[in-house]
């Protein structure tokens, strides 16, 4: 390349796809790099090697959960306790998901998650979990029987959508308000085949879906029929029998 005075200079740096110019080009080739060991390990900690680990977490759980039997993935707060009324909802969806012909994928933790995951093992089923690096991690719960753990919370959700026929929402935080309005939000655009959801635990949810019809729709921030992609229940037989049937079609 010819600069304004007439002499040939270097201005341009292409590695690979990416194109340098001016201050932003860098010395030494990407081999060089590659082969230099004399360098520091930050590399280790810089955005194109996380591209490498994003795509193992995929590779990894879409290879452990390629095989898969069709599965329902169950949501709900870490913190509800064992023994009380939600736990024992949970167990029971576990049991009656299997029952059914389902696997069942859940977050892997404590609480509501591994409720469903022990009625979903004592059934004889498939008890799917995937857990997140958290700092409070508590590890997958025992009653999994096949589990993946992740680094990435987008790569553990495209597991969560991917192989599952519908979803149940038990009562939970802000993790599984997190899951539901993505899951509500990739049905309403369509991004996935629609899919049943259940809100299990009326009075619970009540609140929000009174909060979504009287200002969201009201308001014009979402469609009425918008309200009509989840079902709401307190009954644990309607809940397998709506997201079991709606899966099947």
């Amino acid at each position: 390349m010819v600069n304004p005075e007439g002499t040939r200079a270097q201005r341009e740096q292409r590695r690979g796809p990416v194109v340098r110019r001016h201050g932003q080009m860098q010395a030494g080739t990407t081999d060089q790099h590659l082969l230099d060991t004399r360098g520091t390990a930050d590399w280790v900690h810089e955005d194109p090697f996380r591209v490498l680990r994003i795509q193992s977490e995929f590779v990894e759980g879409f290879g452990a959960l390629a095989e898969l039997p069709p599965a329902i993935s169950v949501f709900g707060s870490a913190r509800t306790r064992r023994g009380s009324a939600e736990y024992r909802a949970g167990e029971a969806i576990g049991r009656g998901l299997v029952e059914a012909g389902f696997a069942v994928i859940t977050g892997g933790g404590p609480g509501a998650m591994e409720a469903a995951n022990k009625g979903a093992m004592e059934a004889g089923g498939v008890s799917v979990g995937l857990g997140i690096e958290l700092p409070f991690e508590q590890g997958i719960n025992p009653y999994v029987n096949l589990g993946v753990d992740f680094r990435y919370f987008f790569v553990r959700k495209t597991m969560f959508v991917k192989y599952a026929s519908g979803f149940v929402v038990l009562p939970g935080g802000l993790g599984t308000l997190d899951e539901l309005f993505e899951a509500l939000t990739l049905v309403q655009t369509k991004k996935v085949t629609r899919f049943p959801i259940v809100l299990f635990g009326a009075a619970y949810w009540r609140g929000l879906v009174d909060w979504m019809r009287d200002t969201l729709v009201a308001q014009g921030k979402a469609g009425a029929a918008d309200l009509q992609l989840f079902h709401v229940t307190d009954d644990v037989d309607e809940a397998i029998e709506v997201v079991t049937k709606e899966a099947g079609t």
